[in-house]
């Protein structure tokens, strides 16, 4: 009796071993579960539309590609364009639509971060100078000095054409930073539809914004032209992108990001490239930004 209650102890013990070495094991197993979870794609937009409508759109973006990649993907919303660009610095996004500025700052912020894909009209992109009805000015083919005795409203700082680009041609055309050749300092409204509206209810006289976002608008019947009205248009350059951090190669394998600009340059589906909106998507590359580059250092948004 006293020989079977031993071995039934040393059974125990045994089992307590093996349990308990099954335990660290788990453990371990559960450390890479966990580490396995981490390995999301998160991606980001700069907001320069309304926030919320931004998000509706780019979760389908994130379902879309979860199911293309193969990889679980998330939609993380950015409070403004410099929180995007610090997300991106810091590992917490890996992919994101940027302005053509925001794009080539935080590409200077990660080594080996590259533009993969932009929008078919961003190579060839311009910005639109609007006035409220009232100031009585007209469209037309030469900058509108005029403006300068009037109220004026960029987009947000770190916006490409609703900020970095109508600074510059103004500058080139007047010879003035725009805090010298408006009689009011400049303000800023945060994005472009905030902008378009501003204008339209007359609490700025004239503004500048994306084009895309202007004629997108009118066409909903957000903004109305006749009171909005559009006096010049900018010259061309390069805008929007999305760009790659290097992270995604270490994090789903080499040639993860080949296959992820395959995946955007593949889609065809309306109501995702309405999120932007553009046509269609075609490559990029970073050389393709070496104009807002040198604008970008030229008035010191970049180093």
């Amino acid at each position: 009796m006293g020989s079977m209650k031993l071995r039934l102890f040393g059974k125990t013990l045994l089992l307590g071993l093996a349990a308990t070495l099954v335990s660290c094991s788990g453990g371990d197993t559960a450390d890479g579960d966990a580490e396995d979870h981490k390995k999301v794609l998160k991606f980001s937009a700069i907001p320069d539309q309304n926030t919320t409508e931004l998000k509706e759109k780019f979760d389908k973006w994130a379902v879309y590609l979860t199911d293309k990649l193969g990889v679980p993907v998330e939609f993380v919303p950015s409070s403004d364009y410099k929180a995007s660009v610090e997300m991106f610095k810091n590992g917490d996004i890996q992919l994101a639509w940027f302005g053509g500025l925001t794009g080539v700052q935080a590409r200077a912020a990660v080594e080996g971060a590259s533009a993969i894909a932009q929008g078919k009209a961003d190579p060839n992109y311009v910005s639109y100078m609007i006035a409220n009805k009232d100031t009585g000015l007209e469209k037309s083919d030469t900058f509108p000095k005029a403006i300068a005795d009037m109220t004026f409203s960029f987009g947000s700082e770190s916006s490409t054409s609703g900020r970095l680009m109508p600074s510059y041609f103004i500058q080139q055309i007047t010879g003035k930073t725009p805090e010298e050749f408006f009689k009011t300092a400049p303000s800023f409204s945060g994005s472009h539809d905030k902008t378009a509206k501003l204008v339209e209810t007359g609490q700025v006289q004239v503004g500048v914004l994306s084009y895309k976002t202007f004629d997108k608008l009118v066409a909903k019947g957000e903004i109305d032209a006749e009171k909005a009205r559009i006096i010049w248009t900018t010259p061309t350059y390069a805008d929007y992108n999305f760009t790659a951090h290097p992270a995604l190669e270490t994090m789903f394998g080499e040639g993860f990001t080949k296959k992820l600009q395959d995946t955007l340059l593949a889609i065809t589906d309306k109501d995702l490239l309405g999120a932007f909106p553009r046509e269609a998507l075609i490559p990029a590359k970073n050389e393709d930004f070496d104009g807002i580059v040198a604008v970008a250092k030229e008035l010191g948004f970049l180093r």
